[in-house]
């Protein structure tokens, strides 16, 4: 048994950290007691609007450095998330690492789709809306190219993009951008859920789903990226909060980040099917069997240098399914650009800020 005196000092220590506990709590309650709303900001960096087409608008940043770049680029996210991901702050944003590095920057805003919309399909995203936002940055920027970026599902439109109208694409750059739907198996343990999720479901089941909503709700895709790491979507809300409840500049990185999961619009009915049998079902992308407007999406119309950035801890799209790219572009000037991190973490990370915006800047002034 403890001497008495060593026990008198662990009751002493835990009385001592109870304290300091129960006064971070105290200080922490006061502090989300006067945050509100407008307090947590996302997506701050100014841009203009410049082109509207139904629920699509297209905005151009403001230039934050002397140009470097003189063709464009154009940022598209998918109709799964938002675009603000890829401006969250000042202090990880990848727009204001393009921008200071000299780029002129356009992103394409999907606006949110309702039930109204449910008849849209893929083929009007990107034969229709992507393609009318390419034009309108030609027009403006008085050049025949326009370099595309492209974000997760944004990336497959990019590609899709690419490779019907290669006559208007500089250069293509791809980030966490699933190509290969079935190259998840043999992934690392816990990595490709969403695709094992897909695939179990029967094509009647995605009928009957968009049936029952018009479209797939924003709400239902969110849990199911919670449920993929169950254990770490419990635990930032009490262990990982505990940490930083006190640290007002800390909340405020984590309360932006919520905001940004919590806003996510719903995925258009016609869509939404050709997103999940077609691609994550039938995996017809990369087998070249994938049409759009009539045309087959023939990766190997990619003749302009692409550069595919992935994670390499990415759990959602894991590192193979972007990689096998690799071997179907028709172009000798591919390269890779492998960041740590998971599928959000290279965009929003502290290790990835000096990494993601200047490998993307530096590659695409090179290929002026």
């Amino acid at each position: 048994m403890p001497a008495p005196e060593e026990s008198q000092s662990v009751a002493a220590g835990t009385v001592s950290e109870a304290a300091k506990l129960g006064t971070k709590m105290m200080q922490g309650a006061k502090l989300l007691n006067e945050l509100r709303d407008s307090d947590v900001q996302i997506a701050t960096t100014p841009k203009e609007e410049v082109f509207r087409l139904d629920k699509v608008t297209l905005y151009r940043y403001l230039p934050l450095a002397e140009q470097r770049v003189r063709t464009p680029v154009l940022i598209a996210y998918g109709l799964v998330g938002r675009w603000t991901m890829a401006d969250l702050q000042d202090d990880r944003s990848l727009v204001q690492n393009l921008l200071k590095l000299g780029l002129d920057v356009y992103v394409v805003d999907w606006g949110n789709p309702s039930r109204a919309d449910r008849f849209l399909t893929l083929d009007d995203y990107i034969g229709t809306y992507l393609d009318a936002c390419m034009d309108e940055i030609r027009d403006r920027a008085g050049v025949d190219k326009v370099s595309l970026l492209g974000i997760c599902e944004g990336g497959v439109f990019t590609t899709c993009y690419a490779a019907l109208h290669p006559e208007k694409v500089r250069a293509l750059v791809l980030t966490i951008t699933p190509i290969d739907f079935h190259a998840d198996k043999g992934a690392k343990l816990g990595h490709g859920f969403i695709n094992l999720w897909a695939r179990s479901l029967e094509p009647a089941e995605i009928d009957r789903m968009i049936e029952a909503h018009g479209n797939l709700p924003g709400e239902f895709m969110g849990a199911v990226f919670s449920l993929m790491t169950p254990m770490r979507s419990m635990l930032k809300y009490n262990l990982d909060m505990l940490e930083i409840v006190d640290d007002q500049a800390k909340m405020l990185n984590f309360l932006r980040m919520e905001k940004w999961i919590a806003d996510r619009p719903d995925h258009p009915g016609e869509a939404a099917k050709q997103w999940l049998k077609d691609l994550y079902q039938n995996n017809k992308l990369v087998r070249n069997e994938f049409k759009l407007c009539g045309t087959t999406v023939e990766l190997g119309n990619l003749t302009m240098p692409v550069l595919n950035v992935y994670a390499q801890e990415d759990h959602i799209v894991p590192p193979a399914t972007s990689t096998a790219l690799k071997d179907k572009v028709g172009t000798a000037d591919y390269s890779e650009l492998p960041l740590p991190g998971g599928h959000v973490g290279v965009f929003v990370g502290g290790r990835s800020q000096k990494l993601l915006g200047p490998g993307i800047a530096d590659w695409l002034a090179s290929k002026e």
